[in-house]
């Protein structure tokens, strides 16, 4: 028996065409005609078998599905055109119910078109970053005096006082080896350089890849590093990296070494060591469940040192929500963040977060990430700890999210979802197609519990057959034909269709359609890839008749140039 998987790819892979042995070109009465018979030859309540039954409520439900589809002219124009496939995989799509065959495939191509871009940018993965650093510490530490002093004073000044951009994109090489090219700009208060970077990755093995990276700059000078990483147990990984920076300065050498294991099923450990301009010793541990995500690291090291600690708490929404909380001191200071994060849309996620230290002041953190790209803006609001500044920032960004959705989002959402009812009043789902798999399958067929099935209605078929003199299927076979000398090998390839041959007689005639045989009920393919044929030997009105048949051969019994001379 079957598997149900293999039971949904077999359906999959069925000529609608074929299973209900009908021309393409096939009228609404013909579609009619032909599903109302196998109907019922496959109607599950003619079978007490309960394997049987099964069978024939599986090959009812693969009738009835054929019969839907090629009885509508909608479905059969996208079912002629892309296939079952495109009625039924992942990727839905509005199409209107009265296009035309041609505007069909004009949607289809663009979604082509669609899925070719997409497939680009996965294969180049682009990253960028964009940073734009707001200072707008007059809105809390001006001096009321000083502003007066001055032409148009009782404003606030606001500035951007910095910005950085960076990008970054992936060229696959071979199947093993990728290019990534990345650069960045960077100004502050009016100064600021730009670098650029090569790097070539080579993955060596499942266990580990390795690069060598060159860069250039106008402040640093040129860079180049190696690093590697390799995979030393299955619960442990290591990373090691060394780069030469030739500055103004001389030559800078930087090393680094970390390591990683996994100490339980969420939880990680981390152990680094870096030695070159700011040599430090770090270690922490991370873990992360399916509600929460804590992380604890401790860092001594020149010129900084440090003790920090978070955590994150994540809802079971749809939009994805998170609140997190940190707190991280050491000998710059003390540093307290909480914040929030949600997904806004399919592909961007808002987050928030508010800086209060000392001695840094309060700052707020205004992140939108969409797909790959990345856009933050650190709001400085002052530099000294002003409960004001901690309150506005924490309400601020809170009170402008919630007016915009309500005001904005909502109902920009539902006027969109108003037009399209509006504009498509009678649509059908469209469905883009998966490509198909990378390597064969083989599934068992099902072909002998189909003709198993049959075995009553053919015995009622031959009945009515003998008793006028009409058309008896004597022995049917259908596959690769050998010589005659290499029996074992054409048992091999052919299979014994007399009974689902004889099951599609109807007043003693047969017709099959240009379609390949193999989709007929009772049918398979018993050598995928290779040329096959029908071989027939039929008896009408007491003559015996002998025929070959191509597969994508339509054929029409019995026939006089069919029949087998006598000798004499």
């Amino acid at each position: 028996m079957a598997a149900p998987l293999d039971d949904d790819i077999e359906s999959n892979n069925q000529d609608f065409y074929s299973l209900l042995n009908v021309r393409k070109e096939a009228t609404a009465e013909e579609l009619k005609a032909s599903y109302r018979r196998l109907c019922m030859l496959y109607h599950p309540d003619k079978h007490r078998d309960p394997e049987l039954k099964r069978q024939a409520e599986q090959l009812f439900n693969q009738v009835h599905q054929a019969y839907e589809v090629l009885s509508d002219a909608h479905s059969r124009a996208i079912y002629d055109i892309f296939g079952k496939k495109g009625l039924e995989v992942e990727g839905w799509e509005v199409v209107e119910r009265k296009r035309t065959p041609a505007e069909i495939r004009e949607e289809y191509e663009r979604l082509q078109r669609e899925r070719e871009e997409r497939r680009l940018q996965q294969r180049t993965n682009p990253k960028g970053t964009i940073s734009v650093g707001v200072d707008a510490t007059d809105l809390f530490d001006r001096y009321d005096e000083d502003f007066e002093e001055m032409p148009g004073g009782g404003f606030p000044h606001i500035e951007i006082n910095k910005m950085h951009i960076s990008q970054s994109i992936e060229a696959p090489l071979t199947n093993s080896d990728t290019a990534v090219l990345s650069g960045s700009l960077s100004t502050h208060n009016g100064n600021g350089g730009g670098n650029i970077n090569m790097t070539v990755r080579r993955v060596m093995s499942a266990k580990g890849w390795g690069e060598v990276e060159f860069g250039a700059g106008d402040i640093l000078g040129p860079l180049i590093g190696l690093k590697v990483f390799r995979n030393v147990t299955p619960r442990c990984f290591m990373t090691a990296q060394c780069g030469l920076q030739f500055s103004p300065r001389g030559l800078r050498p930087s090393c680094s070494l970390m390591t990683a294991r996994h100490l339980d099923q969420n939880t990680m450990g981390y152990l680094q060591w870096r030695w070159g301009p700011n040599s430090a010793m770090t270690t922490s541990l991370v873990r992360d469940t399916k509600s929460s995500h804590f992380t604890l690291a401790l860092q001594l090291g020149v010129p900084h040192s440090y003790l920090m600690m978070s955590y994150q708490y994540k809802f079971q929404d749809e939009d994805q929500t998170k609140v997190k909380g940190s707190v991280k001191t050491g000998w710059f200071g003390t540093v307290v963040e909480y914040g929030a994060e949600r997904k806004i849309s399919r592909h961007s996620i808002l987050s928030a977060t508010v800086s209060i230290g000392v001695p840094q002041g309060v700052t707020l953190k205004i992140k939108l990430a969409r797909a790959n790209q990345t856009y933050l803006f650190p709001v400085h609001l002052t530099d000294q700890l002003l409960p004001s500044a901690v309150f506005y920032a924490t309400v601020g960004p809170l009170l402008v999210y919630m007016a915009v959705h309500r005001l904005i989002v909502i109902p920009y959402t539902q006027a969109q979802k108003e037009h399209s009812l509006q504009s498509y009043p009678d649509f059908a789902l469209f469905l883009t197609p998966l490509s198909p798999p990378a390597f064969p399958i083989f599934f068992p067929p099902s072909a002998p519990l189909q003709v198993l099935l049959m075995q009553e209605s053919v015995r009622r078929i031959i009945e009515a057959e003998e008793s006028k003199m009409g058309l008896i299927i004597l022995n049917a076979w259908y596959g690769t034909f050998v010589s005659d000398t290499s029996q074992k090998q054409e048992k091999a390839k052919v299979i014994d269709v007399t009974v689902p041959l004889q099951c599609l007689v109807k007043d003693s005639k047969l017709i099959l359609t240009e379609a390949s045989k193999s989709g007929l009920p009772g049918f398979y393919d018993p050598c995928v890839g290779e040329e096959k044929s029908l071989k027939l030997l039929y008896q009408f009105r007491g003559v015996l008749h002998q025929v070959i048949s191509a597969d994508t051969e339509s054929l029409r019994i019995p026939k006089q140039s069919h029949r087998i001379e006598s000798e004499s």
